[in-house]
C-alpha cells in the first residue's frame, strides 16, 4: 500500500486521539473513541494487504503455494475488534444515557463539578 494509506490511518488515530483527550462533551468522546478504533483496524487491513494475492481458499487438488494467498487471521482479528467496538459503542451510549439523566448534562467539566470531583 502506499503512503497515503498509511498516512490517513495516523491522521485519523490522531483526530481521534484529540477528541478524547481534548473534547469536554462526553458522546464526542465516544465518538472520537469510535474513530480511533476505526484508524486501528484500518492499518491492520492495510498491513495484511497483499498484492496479488488471493482468499485462502482451495480450488482443486495439486500443490499449494502458500505465498500466493492472503493470511486470513488479521482479517479474523480484525472482525472481531469491530464486533468489540459495536459492543463498546452500545455501553458506551447507555452509560451517557444515565449520566444525562442523572446530571442533564454531558459536559464532563459541569459533571465534576456536580459531583464535587473539581
Amino acid at each position: 500500500m502506499s503512503a497515503f494509506h498509511y498516512a490517513a490511518c495516523g491522521a485519523l488515530f490522531l483526530l481521534g486521539l484529540h477528541g478524547l483527550l481534548f473534547r469536554p462533551n462526553l458522546l464526542r468522546k465516544l465518538m472520537a473513541l469510535n474513530v480511533l478504533q476505526a484508524s486501528v483496524v484500518l492499518f491492520y487491513i492495510l498491513l495484511a494487504a497483499k498484492r496479488g494475492a488471493s482468499p485462502p481458499v482451495l480450488s482443486g487438488p495439486g500443490p499449494v503455494e502458500a505465498a500466493a494467498f492472503i493470511n486470513p487471521l488479521p482479517h479474523a482479528l480484525m472482525l472481531t475488534a469491530i464486533v468489540v467496538s459495536a459492543a463498546t459503542t452500545g455501553v458506551g451510549l447507555a452509560l451517557l444515557i444515565r449520566i444525562h439523566r442523572l446530571f442533564g448534562t454531558l459536559q464532563e467539566p459541569e459533571i465534576r463539578e456536580k459531583t464535587g470531583l473539581s
